[in-house]
């Protein structure tokens, strides 16, 4: 599968110590089992010029006391509140000045946020996703990438789930209904 790296973007979701870290409220071994995968991907990624994005799941701890129906904290109970060591992205991907970093506030890393404005301005079509959770905000970004008309590529062997069954029915669908599914090895950034 071969990317053009100015036309790219490396889309890493929610790799934070709460979900990634086995300290965090959300820890799963699946999601911190891909940090290694996902530095191997993105370190390729820079070395040819392509553009890294993180996102960052962050809430504010009172953002759902007026939610008339979403609420994550009922689903999840608090996790990755606004300005805590759980909210930030684990050390083992350290952001580095070139990267973009987007904080979101629901599943969806282009809801109410700056990211499909941002990818346009630099004129970024294709989006390699990795992060986690393979059935919640990788999929829901993904699906949202690609109803923008973004090309969206599921890494299957850089995504993090709670369960197999999750990651699964996630990569399935992705790629049925809206993207396409590869390894780390099926891709060829130019350059490289």
């Amino acid at each position: 599968m071969h990317l053009e790296p100015d036309s790219t973007a490396v889309v890493v979701v929610d790799m934070q110590n709460g979900f990634c870290h086995p300290d965090g409220s959300l820890y799963a071994p699946g999601s911190e089992a891909v940090i290694e995968p996902i530095a191997d991907l993105v370190k390729r990624a820079r070395e040819v010029g392509t553009q890294v994005i993180f996102t960052r799941d962050v809430h504010p701890p009172e953002q759902f006391d007026d939610a008339h129906y979403y609420d994550e904290f009922e689903q999840w109970g608090e996790h990755v509140l606004e300005g805590s060591w759980e909210a930030e992205i684990v050390d083992e991907l350290a952001v580095e000045p070139a990267d973009h970093v987007v904080e979101k506030h629901t599943y969806d890393a282009f809801y109410n946020t700056e990211l499909e404005s941002w990818l346009n301005a630099r004129g970024i079509d294709d989006l390699v996703l990795c992060g986690t959770l393979a059935n919640v905000c990788v999929l829901h970004t993904g699906g949202s990438a690609g109803l923008r008309d973004f090309r969206p590529i599921m890494v299957e062997d850089c995504i993090g789930a709670i369960e197999d069954e999750h990651k699964e029915y996630a990569i399935d669908h992705a790629g049925w209904l809206f993207g396409e599914v590869a390894v780390r090895d099926d891709l060829e950034f130019a350059g490289e």
